[in-house]
């Protein structure tokens, strides 16, 4: 029997899923009367959302800093709670106690203005990172958040890290 080290088996489990995802399309050709896109049709993503995703973007670049939630500096949960009251919706301060709000939603079903879960600690499923979904296209899921590197950016849930450590999504509007 072959044995891999842990880190070998998720990537080959990674690479596997990956293929296999890849190769199961259909050869039967179909048509569609609506064209395909690969970008959410912003007309599906609610006002409030679209608004809280202006003002999330206006804090790029700010720095991280842990508990706060000024220009000077913030955290993810800090981050949102900032944006999110912009628009007069009382988010809690934490990301533990965020995680517990709105209704749980399946990756499919994301959209602009829901919010994902991480869990960034090694060998822990415990949530302790939150960010804002801002964008959607096929299999590709972008969020802004504050990390503790780069201050507030946005990022990929395909990116191998943010994949990994994926936990949740939830729904608040």
């Amino acid at each position: 029997m072959l044995t891999l080290p842990k880190n070998h088996f998720k990537l080959l489990l990674f690479i596997l899923l990956s293929v296999s995802l890849t190769a199961c399309k259909s050869a039967k050709k179909t048509t569609s009367k609506t064209p395909k896109t690969t970008k959410t049709d912003v007309k599906a993503v609610s006002p409030v959302a679209l608004s809280l995703i202006k003002e999330a973007k206006t804090y790029e670049g700010v720095k991280y800093k842990y508990g706060g939630t000024t220009r000077r500096g913030m955290d993810c949960s800090g981050l949102l709670h900032t944006v999110f009251q912009t628009e007069g919706i009382a988010l809690p301060r934490t990301t533990s106690a965020i995680a517990q709000q709105g209704e749980w939603i399946d990756i499919k079903d994301v959209k602009p203005g829901d919010l994902v879960f991480f869990a960034t600690r090694k060998n822990s499923r415990n949530i302790n990172h939150v960010g804002l979904v801002t964008g959607i296209r096929q299999g590709y899921i972008e969020f802004i958040h504050s990390s503790t590197s780069q201050g507030v950016i946005t990022s990929s849930l395909a990116e191998r890290y943010w994949y990994f450590a994926y936990v949740q999504a939830r729904r608040l509007l």
